[in-house]
């Protein structure tokens, strides 16, 4: 069960529910003659569900070393609590990330027109 927290916009799903950790279970790197290629990050629907993403959504991907925007794919083939990275630097395997989508809603500090 997943808590809410009150905000001016109304309630909204707690931080930690939309952030929880989860564990690289493989890394894929791929090489310039590869067609498909870039940072992308595999995940269990459910996890997938949780953090409010979809398929070929844009997310940021917190490793323990930097961050990176990386394309959303769900799989069912991935397992709950795992992720798959491709072409993401700065996690290895068996490390715990943080797959949070971008708040766009936000203004941010730059201010309206930035």
């Amino acid at each position: 069960m997943s808590a809410t927290i009150m905000s001016s916009w109304g309630p909204t799903v707690a931080d930690d529910t939309l952030s929880r950790p989860l564990r690289v279970s493989r890394l894929v790197a791929t090489s310039a003659e590869d067609g498909d290629r870039g940072p992308m990050v595999y995940m269990h629907p459910e996890n997938a569900r949780e953090r409010l993403l979809i398929d070929g959504e844009l997310a940021w991907v917190y490793g323990p070393r930097r961050h990176e925007l990386a394309t959303v794919r769900v799989d069912d083939g991935v397992k709950l609590g795992d992720v798959v990275l491709r072409d993401v630097v700065g996690a290895s395997p068996s490390e715990i990330v943080r797959v949070i989508k971008p708040d766009l809603d936000s203004r941010g500090r730059r201010g309206a027109l930035a």
